[in-house]
């Protein structure tokens, strides 16, 4: 396996993205360990608000909740995944898989451990946050999920997420900061266009964005689908706060709260949101309102 690594001037005065860069290194039994980076704000010993972004963003991604988040009382993580942002990148597609991504994400809660954490995760933070809180929810207090899901192979995917596949497969030049702006329900501003394109150099950086969309188990047979419904038998017996923050307007995840609602004994009773007017990344769309959702959450 060979491991790719960002150079660090791609990431100097990104528009409002003051943070420090932190760092752990995860063991990685499929070939030499590996660099993950964390945004670590706030005081050390507060509860702790993890989030997870998904493909193809980083933690670039939550920059305008951090603050308020910290403002609270707390203590915020936002790791990026390995492949993304400021975190080592495998340069190959067959260097990852489902799996690996969940152990990655694993030994990242391992090594920092952080406590009372209230999970917030959208995408493929959900699809591997989730089985992170599958295996074992004693350092989780609470869950909010953002535009992701848990797919088992069983569900009908939309056909904007097929063609997402094989944009991701086939595409000679991922222009990662235009895909995310075209999930957006509001345009976004050329130089925060660029700092999504910040981890990505040039076209080998990008194995990892390419390789996750054809991960997800579409089919009952396909790799990590047996997995997820192992986890979902775990989080169906999940009765902390289970709650969900969706957008109107996103064709990926759509329908996908009323299942977490439906399944999860924690979900029953909460203060679940539909944002409107917003697209995939609801985080650049409805910001303020997500603000306030998340203070709710916090709060409650």
């Amino acid at each position: 396996m060979k491991v790719l690594r960002t150079p660090d001037k791609r990431f100097e005065m990104l528009p409002d993205f003051p943070f420090e860069p932190h760092y752990v290194e995860i063991p990685n039994e499929w070939g030499p360990a590996l660099r993950i980076h964390s945004i670590d704000e706030g005081p050390a010993g507060a509860p702790c608000v993890v989030l997870m972004h998904g493909v193809p963003t980083w933690s670039y991604l939550f920059r305008h909740l951090i603050p308020p988040i910290v403002r609270a009382g707390y203590r915020v993580l936002a790791p990026d995944l390995v492949g993304f942002g400021r975190s080592d990148k495998p340069s190959a597609i067959d260097d990852y898989s489902y799996e690996r991504l969940v152990e990655w994400s694993a030994a990242w809660f391992e090594a920092v451990n952080p406590r009372r954490v209230t999970l917030i995760v959208h995408d493929w933070g959900g699809l591997i946050g989730l089985r992170v809180v599958a295996r074992g929810s004693r350092r989780f207090a609470r869950v909010m999920a953002m535009n992701t899901g848990l797919p088992t192979g069983t569900q009908v995917m939309s056909s904007e997420f097929a063609t997402w596949q094989l944009m991701a497969h086939n595409m000679p030049v991922l222009p990662v900061g235009q895909i995310v702006n075209g999930g957006c329900f509001v345009d976004l501003p050329q130089d925060v266009i660029a700092a999504y394109d910040a981890p990505f150099p040039d076209e080998s950086f990008k194995s990892g964005v390419r390789a996750l969309p054809s991960l997800v188990p579409i089919h009952p047979d396909d790799p990590s689908a047996a997995e997820n419904r192992d986890a979902w038998r775990s989080l169906r017996r999940f009765k902390k706060p289970f709650l969900t923050a969706f957008s109107d307007l996103d064709p990926i995840s759509s329908g996908t709260e009323e299942v977490f609602k439906a399944a999860i004994p924690g979900a029953s009773g909460q203060p679940h949101t539909r944002l409107r007017h917003a697209g995939h990344f609801v985080t650049e769309d409805r910001t303020e309102r997500l603000v306030k959702v998340i203070g709710h959450v916090l709060r409650s």
